[in-house]
């Protein structure tokens, strides 16, 4: 990621040497294929050192045991993840739930629930899409019922990030005329998961609630809060998904022009070929452009959460991430040749990571269809 002006630079650096360290111990390829496919996708021992090293708690404030950093230091710690293609839900449970539960005024519940986070003893999943191309602009079709000092849910919801291993959700629901965010642990009589398989090896969750009752204080955030709330988060996990995806097109790079070298045809290494030298140097220029658009979109989150040039900056950065990611790691299947399309080679397992981060929290078009109608109010 291009390097953000605000006199922390050098902590950064070594906040990323840090996290390319721990991923050189932690864990590799053969790591990364054991997990493909196999419920929860991940290593709870392995999120535990994780947040053991602050990750977890990076966003939260101090008082909930958090680092109370930026997003430009979450930053460096998904894209240093995504490099190595860790399949430990980061982004999902620590920026995209606690986010949205951090945005909440149940303080009580925020008081019991973050410091679990933060240290690794939680796993929260944000449940708020019900259908494909829902981004938060419809009102949920689930019901929460008030009444009696509990309520009850009845609904569905898709698309759940990090619900394999969750241990409790943050469900978004109608309440009357407004939408309410409400606490449900996993293990609430009424709710049911199934695991959806994605692409890259890794899972989405379904889930379903038949009159999941549950006390009226697990209500986090009222209708007047909760849309607020929802939004912020899920702008911020956008970026933070960004970051991800400048991760494994930085990384998918990195491989192709290593190949390019080593690989000899015609008794020269075909990275002396003309065609491909033009063809790499066209897929550094998207890497770094995406890089730029990227930091732009974290200091915009970070410095000006609420103006209202912020939206277009996080589309602009997911569009660009996402089209970038997608363009580089395709062509890094063709440069490789036969071998790119083998299930041995490492570089697919990249392509499928850059197809699912592409779609999530929204695409290229939808961001550029965004960021379009963000521009032009603010015209205006």
């Amino acid at each position: 990621m291009a390097d953000i002006d605000d006199g922390r630079t050098d902590e950064r650096r070594m906040l990323a040497a840090s996290v390319a360290d721990f991923a050189r111990r932690a864990t590799d390829m053969a790591r990364v294929r054991k997990w493909r496919g196999v419920a929860p996708g991940f290593d709870r021992a392995l999120w535990r050192e994780m947040a053991a090293l602050g990750w977890t708690g990076l966003l939260l404030p101090e008082r909930f045991g958090g680092m109370a950093l930026g997003f430009a230091e979450m930053a460096e710690v998904s894209r240093g993840l995504a490099r190595v293609l860790m399949p430990e839900p980061l982004v999902a449970c620590a920026v995209l739930a606690a986010r949205a539960l951090g945005h909440c005024d149940n303080e009580a519940l925020g008081a019991e629930l973050l410091p679990r986070i933060a240290a690794g003893e939680l796993i929260a999943a944000l449940a708020w899409q019900e259908q494909a191309g829902d981004l938060g602009s419809r009102a949920p079709v689930t019901e929460a019922a008030l009444g009696s000092g509990r309520v009850v849910l009845n609904g569905a919801k898709r698309f759940v990030a990090g619900a394999a291993g969750a241990d409790g959700f943050i469900v978004s629901a109608r309440a009357g005329a407004g939408v309410v965010l409400v606490w449900v642990p996993a293990a609430t009589p009424g709710l049911s998961v199934r695991l959806e398989a994605m692409a890259d090896g890794r899972f989405a969750g379904r889930l379903e609630l038949a009159d999941a009752r549950l006390p009226e204080k697990h209500i986090l955030a009222p209708a007047e809060i909760a849309q607020s709330a929802l939004d912020r988060a899920v702008s911020e996990a956008t970026v933070m998904a960004a970051a991800e995806l400048l991760g494994v097109m930085s990384r998918t790079l990195e491989m192709t022009l290593d190949y390019l070298r080593t690989r000899v045809q015609f008794g020269r290494s075909i990275g002396s070929f003309q065609a491909l030298q033009h063809r790499a140097v066209d897929l550094y220029v998207q890497e770094q452009l995406a890089s730029v658009a990227l930091a732009d979109a974290v200091s915009a989150i970070d410095d000006r959460p609420d103006d209202p040039t912020t939206a277009a900056a996080v589309s602009r950065a997911k569009a660009r991430c996402s089209d970038a990611g997608s363009l580089i790691t395709r062509q890094a299947i063709q440069m490789h040749g036969a071998i790119g399309f083998t299930e041995d080679s490492d570089v697919g397992l990249y392509v499928k990571r850059a197809l699912t981060l592409s779609a999530w929290l929204g695409n290229s078009a939808y961001h550029r269809r965004r960021f379009a109608a963000t521009a032009s109010a603010d015209a205006q």
